[in-house]
């Protein structure tokens, strides 16, 4: 399909609609933290998700056969890794400091890009890395009493994240988005799976409250365990289309800076659920990380241009 700029209103809306799911979904980790672990989490969201990506892929005649094999495996690997480690934040964080670290991943793209591939930049976008770096500083507030090593999680998480998109970039242009989604669903699933298996040999893995999120073996299942899953697979899927097919109507570079409402929705959601506030200098630093992602993507436009 032609992209074109006539199309970047809806290519917005759908990214704002994605981008709105995803933030309201993903607030109810810390509930499915309450009933299992991380590991059960992944293995029963992606046993529910894979099926319904399959049967939707059949319907639409959708591809899941990747042409490049270990672009997409690398690819998987590392969006998954970077997702699971967000996964264990959110559990314990407010959904605004995950993102946030999250949504450090344009500035690890350049950063990657500079080290990588000899990319060069000019005094704007090196000051909207060095504002995003400070936004970090002022969320994860090292050295006072709010600072905490699970903060870290996230923006490990974004650098991962980074890694994953240049990879996409650069090695899985030809690949189909369905099959993308089902490699990361997959890896997810492969996740979960072993992690539970090495709880189980070596005989750790206490109940929700008694280990961490990370280590909390297989429970039994809840119906508001399953249900909570159910609404993840659904809503991340259908958040994963609007952005497909955003991606698929119109330039990234003119529509992919809508991905940072992510920030702002998360903090509404987090509000209107738990009345999770952020503090001011956490509100700063969010503020400083959106304002650098955003100047990196646009001024990376300019410059492309």
């Amino acid at each position: 399909m032609q992209m074109s700029s006539n199309h970047v209103p809806a290519a917005a809306g759908l990214l704002l609609l994605a981008m709105a799911l995803i933030a309201f979904v993903d607030n109810f980790v810390r509930l499915i933290a309450e009933d299992a672990g991380l590991w059960q989490f992944l293995a029963v969201r992606s046993a529910m998700a894979l099926p319904l990506l399959w049967g939707v892929a059949r319907w639409r005649g959708w591809s899941l056969r990747p042409v490049r094999w270990r672009a997409v495996i690398q690819r998987s690997v590392l969006m998954a890794t970077a997702l699971t480690l967000y996964f264990a934040a959110v559990a314990v964080v407010p959904i605004a400091i995950a993102g946030a670290g999250l949504y450090t991943s344009p500035i690890f793209v350049l950063l990657i890009s500079i080290v990588l591939f000899g990319v060069r930049i000019g005094v704007w976008r090196a000051a909207a890395v060095a504002l995003g770096f400070a936004g970090v500083l002022l969320v994860l507030q090292p050295g006072s009493a709010a600072f905490s090593p699970l903060t870290l999680l996230p923006v490990l998480a974004g650098a991962l994240y980074a890694a994953g998109a240049l990879t996409t970039r650069r090695l899985c242009m030809g690949e189909s988005p369905a099959c993308l989604v089902f490699g990361f669903f997959l890896v997810m699933a492969v996740y979960g799976s072993l992690g539970l298996a090495v709880l189980a040999l070596v005989g750790a893995g206490g109940a929700p409250g008694e280990a961490s999120f990370f280590g909390t073996g297989w429970q039994e299942v809840t119906p508001r365990f399953l249900w909570l899953c159910l609404m993840q697979a659904i809503l991340s899927l259908v958040a994963v289309g609007c952005l497909v097919r955003a991606y698929q109507i119109a330039d990234p570079s003119y529509v992919s800076v809508f991905e940072y409402s992510f920030l702002p929705f998360a903090g509404v959601w987090g509000y209107l659920l738990w009345s999770d506030v952020p503090g001011p200098v956490a509100i700063l630093g969010i503020g400083c990380i959106l304002v650098a992602g955003c100047a990196i993507i646009l001024r990376g436009r300019k410059v492309a241009a």
